[in-house]
């Protein structure tokens, strides 16, 4: 069996942090993914793809990662259920991260506008896992 995704966008606000009762940091986030062809009226459209990372990961993402800033989440495809307060089953479909990959310079330019932080993503690549100290 397999369950693996990789994705590449720009989040769409900051990392949300929180911490577990057992002390364990989460972040969560959400990336806009360009989809790879136009709609009828001639525009792209993208997908807004929640992302979850636990402990120094999270940590990591929170620190460094922000709103527009582009980056890489290598992952797993997580569904949940739970009971809404109206009785209603609810379903959660979120990335939960291994690696996540900071593609946008560190300099704090998001890249939007900048030939340099468009023309080659991966010279600004920074990967961290959780046993990486900090990138950069």
């Amino acid at each position: 069996m397999l369950n693996r995704v990789v994705l590449i966008g720009r989040l769409t606000k900051d990392p949300e942090l929180r911490y577990t009762p057992n002390g364990v940091a989460v972040a969560s986030f959400t990336l806009a993914v360009d989809r790879n062809f136009k709609n009828a009226s001639g525009e792209r459209e993208a997908d807004f793809i929640p992302c979850v990372v636990y402990r120094q990961l999270a940590e990591l993402c929170a620190n460094y990662l922000s709103k527009g800033k582009l980056a890489a989440v290598d992952g797993r495809l997580q569904v949940r259920t739970y009971d809404g307060q109206d009785g209603q089953r609810r379903w959660v479909y979120e990335i939960v991260a291994e690696n996540v990959r900071f593609l946008s310079p560190k300099d704090g330019n998001s890249g939007h506008g900048s030939s340099s932080g468009s023309s080659d993503v991966g010279t600004y690549g920074h990967e961290v896992s959780l046993d990486d100290d900090i990138p950069f």
